[in-house]
């Protein structure tokens, strides 16, 4: 295991202050109570954040009296509490910015979409939000953890057991069959991201959906019975052709996109000619130092950029240089 206690560039989503108050989630005295306690909200709709804009300042919190006077949620859910008191989640129904709409498939979702007599709030793609730094880090932490519960509960409202409807029990934290009996808890899906590396040369690739001349590391999701070292000499060996020796952890993130855990790692190459899977990727190559360095700098010589600092795609290549 690599030493991962002074990376270079903080993790996005990371860094959650919220008590998650699990204990209360049964309690429905207790959580009536916490209500009281100058609760506040995050409001999604369409997979958007629902935003104050003053300016400069921008929040993702309204008071929960006034969150819940946006419409009627389809999902609320319990996320915690900080010092300033509790955070619940909010999902609205998609009409609630308009005409409904299929989430953009590019990247960045960049649809313009708003609540109806509301021109103090806008809604803005959590991703682009993460990229441009509109919010605390701690903020976005807990806009990523509204975001994968609230996906969850979209994704699961019938039974995987029988196909009856299930309902939203536990403060948000489960939901129960009440044909089968079954309990249905939300899962995170774990990801192995790699970087992999040659002596003074790295492995990055890019898909077509990626914002144009954007390279990243390798990533794919781990399978049932797999430990994270064998995803990721599986999964460079399907991308890349590449096998991969040695594989070392060094940081997570989640990753709310929609409901993600990145196990970041180095993984030390054993051959270099690639063989590409043209249906995963778009482009793969290696890259030196020299260039990385120079894609973080903005002055690449093919105008390559590197993935969003918000990224632990960008943080593996940061561990990796300072180890130079």
């Amino acid at each position: 295991m690599r030493d991962a206690k002074n990376l270079a560039v903080p993790l996005g989503f990371a860094g959650n202050p919220l008590d998650r108050l699990s204990q209360l989630r049964d309690n429905a005295a207790a959580l009536a109570d916490i209500e009281g306690e100058r609760a506040r909200a995050v409001v999604f709709v369409q997979a958007m954040p629902v935003l104050q804009v003053d300016g400069p300042i921008i929040s993702a919190f309204l008071p929960l009296v006034e969150a819940r006077k946006l419409g009627e949620a389809q999902i609320e859910v319990l996320l915690g509490r900080d010092a300033e008191g509790p955070v619940f989640a909010l999902l609205l129904p998609d009409a609630a910015a308009g005409t409904p709409a299929p989430e953009a498939g590019g990247f960045i979702d960049e649809r313009q979409l708003s609540l109806p007599g509301r021109p103090d709030l806008s809604l803005v793609d959590l991703r682009q939000l993460a990229n441009q730094g509109g919010v605390t880090a701690a903020d976005l932490a807990i806009l990523g953890q509204a975001r994968s519960i609230l996906h969850w509960h979209g994704e699961h409202r019938f039974c995987a057991r029988c196909g009856a409807p299930t309902r939203v029990v536990h403060a948000g934290w489960r939901r129960d069959c009440g044909a089968c009996g079954a309990q249905h808890f939300p899962r995170t899906e774990p990801v192995a991201i790699m970087l992999v590396v040659d002596g003074d040369d790295c492995l990055m690739g890019r898909q077509s959906r990626f914002p144009p001349k954007m390279y990243s590391c390798l990533a794919g999701f781990i399978e049932g019975g797999e430990t994270v070292e064998e995803a990721v000499r599986r999964e460079v060996a399907e991308e890349a052709g590449i096998s991969v020796g040695a594989v070392d952890y060094v940081a997570s993130q989640p990753w709310p996109f929609p409901s993600s855990l990145m196990l970041g790692c180095r993984a030390e190459a054993l051959s270099r000619a690639i063989t590409m899977d043209a249906t995963e990727l778009e482009d793969c190559r290696w890259f030196s130092r020299a260039e990385v360095r120079a894609m973080l700098a903005g002055a690449h010589e093919q105008d390559l950029v590197p993935p969003a600092p918000v990224a632990l795609a960008r943080t593996l290549l940061e561990h990796w240089l300072a180890e130079d």
